[in-house]
């Protein structure tokens, strides 16, 4: 592809809003990104009885500790000189590094532990929502077996929206022009029954009409094929369990927290989460994905010795958090990134001014 038609193709990603104005200036922005990352770290680490960890930027290749997300992102790598030219790979995200911690740091059933989590995606498809650096509180909980249900995946979610509510009231007491906008309860719905109520939409439509008529939608089931052949998105097979039966007949124990963005006007992901796999789970979901072979690394052979704690997790964008709560057109307002020329200069010419 030339130069120019890459650029093309870049801005035709791009959402401009009529008549954007940013509420808030960009000294006034960088105070309020602070506010809105104390404020929320320390409501989710009350709500949900974690305790902040220092986390790494990068694993070894191998280790089976880096995480897929879809399957088809490709991580950033580099050889260590003093390791035999071990090759090292920049996170994707925590989700399986948290449970290994879970267990090294002997944390009790009950509790957990969030951090900090930076991330290169180099694959990433850059827009209003999407960078190559991504930054979010990875968590993870350490649960009992009676609490592999739906039932208690909403009751977390309940209080993780608990503590967006918290931030939002904050914000709003600081910057007055900053609006609330979340409604006050999150509403729940699995993948499938999306499907049977917008069969002939696509995926992200469907998020799109749902989320717009709620403003706040945990949509469960991420994963697994609904009814149409399709996934309603990919999941890696050996972190979040989407194939457990949960409640009426679907399957999954997961799910994709979303909000209405009414800058935007279309469904805003700032977290996905769930039940992590157990034994069972992981050997099913890694035998129907075709990647038995991955019980041969070092994270696998812990949790199929029952050497990793039964958990919970995620991760909550940190910047997509700020950029929601700050009335943001743009990721790249609330983040220090890489954007196109041609990206940077239609922001500008709209008042969308990129950091």
């Amino acid at each position: 592809m030339s130069i120019v038609h890459c650029q093309l193709s870049i801005i035709m990603k791009l959402t401009i809003p009529a008549g954007y104005e940013p509420l808030l200036d960009l000294k006034q922005t960088e105070q309020a990104i602070k506010l809105v990352k104390d404020t929320f770290q320390q409501a989710l680490s009350s709500n949900l009885c974690l305790r902040r960890v220092t986390a790494p930027l990068f694993v070894l290749r191998g280790t089976g500790l880096n995480d897929d997300l879809s399957g088809v992102e490709r991580a950033v790598s580099f050889p260590i000189k003093d390791m035999g030219e071990a090759q090292a790979e920049i996170v994707h995200s925590l989700a399986k590094w948290k449970r290994t911690a879970l267990a090294d740091y002997d944390i009790q059933k009950g509790f957990g532990l969030y951090t900090d989590m930076n991330a290169i995606r180099a694959d990433e498809e850059l827009d209003n929502t999407h960078s190559l650096y991504v930054d979010q509180w990875d968590w993870e909980l350490h649960i009992g077996e009676e609490q592999r249900t739906v039932t208690f995946l909403k009751q977390i979610v309940e209080k993780i929206y608990a503590a967006f509510l918290q931030t939002e009231f904050v914000i709003y007491e600081s910057y007055p022009a900053l609006k609330p906008m979340l409604p006050k309860k999150i509403t729940f719905l699995h993948s499938e029954e999306l499907l049977q109520m917008y069969p002939n939409l696509s995926a992200k439509e469907r998020e799109n009409k749902i989320t717009e008529k709620h403003g706040a939608v945990f949509l469960i089931g991420i994963g697994d094929v609904l009814s149409n052949g399709e996934k309603h998105d990919g999941r890696a097979p050996d972190y979040d369990d989407w194939t457990t039966p949960g409640e009426n007949g679907y399957n999954g124990l997961n799910g994709d927290m979303l909000l209405w963005n009414p800058i935007l006007k279309s469904a805003f992901e700032i977290s996905s989460m769930g039940i992590r796999v157990d034994k069972r789970a992981l050997l099913h979901q890694l035998k129907i994905t075709g990647q038995e072979k991955r019980l041969e690394l070092f994270f696998h052979k812990r949790l199929i010795v029952n050497e990793l704690p039964l958990s919970a997790g995620g991760g909550i964008g940190q910047s997509r958090l700020c950029m929601f709560f700050l009335h943001k057109a743009h990721v790249g307002e609330v983040q220090s990134s890489i954007w196109p020329d041609e990206m940077r200069k239609k922001c500008r010419e709209n008042k969308i001014y990129l950091v």
